[in-house]
């Protein structure tokens, strides 16, 4: 039996919102780059629509990870968000197991929808392509804006908003349903590129960020 119960949350679940939004903070600082900051409200609207996987450890009723769902463009696109593990009960592979549970609410709840999510962590890249994502431009991801806003939390919205939100140190993934058995993509063999063009995007744009601010300071 697994140490945790993953589940879709419900309305009881709304003791542990506070924790979840402070996580999702804390996770987003310590890795430089921006999860929608969301308040507790939010969250307990998402617990409320069913629109949220919660991990509770069996042994301590404590809330381990989090995720929710959000739909765009009229429903067309939907995207997992807010993945987070608290510390203490991570190394169980508890991730892998809330966005698989995630994927399966998105892909019953909105059966024609593609799968989309932004994301620097390879591995997350490793789970959504385990689960039929791959790796896509901006510009095949939703173009809603209220989508886009929520990466205004981000220390790197600046240089997506230079780019015209074209690029960004995120890596966009998508899952569409009408081609997922014509498109697999194996995140393993192509490690070594991916690691290596992580490292040029991220040196090439915080370079340019730097410049910029720079030459910002001195007018």
């Amino acid at each position: 039996m697994s140490d945790f119960i993953i589940r879709v949350a419900n309305s009881k679940d709304h003791i542990y919102a506070e924790r979840i939004t402070t996580q999702m903070g804390i996770s987003a600082k310590a890795r430089g780059t921006g999860i929608a900051q969301r308040s507790p409200e939010y969250v307990k609207t998402k617990m409320d629509e069913g629109k949220a996987i919660v991990a509770l450890s069996r042994k301590t009723n404590r809330v381990a990870g989090f995720c929710y769902i959000e739909s765009w463009g009229g429903k067309s696109y939907v995207a997992n968000s807010g993945l987070i593990v608290f510390p203490e009960f991570r190394k169980h592979g508890l991730a892998r197991n809330i966005k698989l549970k995630a994927f399966e609410l998105s892909r019953k709840s909105f059966p024609q929808a593609k799968l989309f999510g932004l994301t620097t962590s390879l591995a997350v890249m490793k789970i959504n392509s385990e689960l039929g994502y791959y790796p896509v431009t901006f510009s095949e991801l939703t173009d809603d804006n209220e989508f886009w806003k929520g990466c205004k939390s981000c220390i790197n919205y600046e240089i997506l908003q230079s780019k015209e939100r074209k690029n960004c140190l995120c890596t966009g993934m998508l899952f569409d349903p009408v081609e997922k058995k014509k498109k697999r993509w194996n995140f393993l063999k192509k490690l070594n590129i991916i690691q290596r063009l992580k490292r040029i995007k991220e040196n090439t744009f915080l370079n340019f960020y730097r410049i910029r601010k720079s030459l910002a300071v001195g007018r």
